[in-house]
């Protein structure tokens, strides 16, 4: 059963009709690896990735990585035969992202189809349409929601608007603040110019500096880039664990560190890093 908390951080998405790339994404040393079943896969070649992605859960997988699968909308028919055949899998996804997540019922269609006694996957729901980012409040508030990813190209399309930062600047900001009030991580869309890493790096700090917990990719070439943006550094990590150290003798004052005035909101954001950097370093030494 699914007790850790709701992986963030950089996330590899592989198609499931090519498992030649399967090594690659697992190995990659990303936070999440997913496979996808939907949009990256032709519809003729649907049933060999339902097939195929079973050995994406059964070989062995390094320290640190988190395993998953994006399946098809499960309002569709694609759909129902990807939760069809994730039922019968012998090792079950620790993620299943769903795509086209319009409303609450569309987690609970999967969670029906998957929950087990044994077994509770952590669901993320991909908001890519103007309809999800209008239900947002109910969506995040899903009994068996454990955090958003955010589609741009989806939803650039459904709007009729390019995919650029002020574009796309209200649907992030609104999805990040939803996520935050129901106190579940977001995820950001990938960069999908794979070429341009400085546009990669400049759109990744750039949420981060919005509030996404994490930023996926298609390919391995931006996984360093990423790590680099969302991963805690040993600077970072130090900074946070003077602050709650001076926080706990402080008896509830604003306090200086160095030369910030630190307050409240600063601790819990330090006590926050301090949470994911050990979660992290527990993985990867279990």
């Amino acid at each position: 059963m699914t007790n850790s908390p709701a992986p963030a951080g950089v996330w590899i998405i592989t198609p499931g009709h090519a498992p030649t790339r399967f090594p690659t994404a697992r190995a990659s040393g990303a936070d999440v690896a997913l496979v996808d079943l939907e949009d990256s896969v032709p519809p003729a070649a649907k049933p060999h990735a339902r097939l195929a992605a079973r050995a994406f859960f059964t070989t062995p997988v390094p320290s640190g990585t988190v395993l998953g699968v994006r399946i098809s909308s499960p309002s569709t028919r694609d759909g129902i035969h990807d939760l069809a055949a994730l039922a019968d899998y012998p090792v079950g996804p620790q993620i299943v992202l769903i795509p086209k997540v319009e409303s609450p019922r569309d987690i609970e269609i999967v969670a029906g189809a998957l929950d087990t006694p044994d077994h509770t996957p952590h669901l993320y729901a991909l908001i890519e349409t103007p309809r999800a980012l209008e239900e947002l409040p109910s969506i995040v508030r899903a009994e068996r929601i454990a955090g958003v990813l955010f589609g741009t190209a989806d939803y650039a399309t459904a709007v009729g608007c390019a995919r650029g930062w002020e574009p796309m600047l209200h649907a992030r900001s609104t999805l990040v603040a939803s996520a935050a009030a129901a106190g579940i991580p977001a995820i950001d869309s990938p960069f999908f110019d794979l070429d341009d890493l400085d546009g990669l790096r400049d759109e990744a700090e750039r949420v981060k500096a919005l509030g996404f917990a994490g930023k996926s990719c298609v390919h391995p070439r931006h996984l360093d880039v990423l790590t680099k943006v969302f991963r805690p550094t040993d600077e970072e990590i130090a900074a946070a664990r003077a602050i709650v150290a001076a926080a706990e003798n402080a008896g509830g004052r604003i306090i200086r560190v160095g030369h910030q005035m630190v307050g409240p909101p600063m601790v819990q954001a330090a006590r926050s890093l301090l949470v994911r950097a050990d979660a992290r370093t527990a993985e990867v030494t279990a």
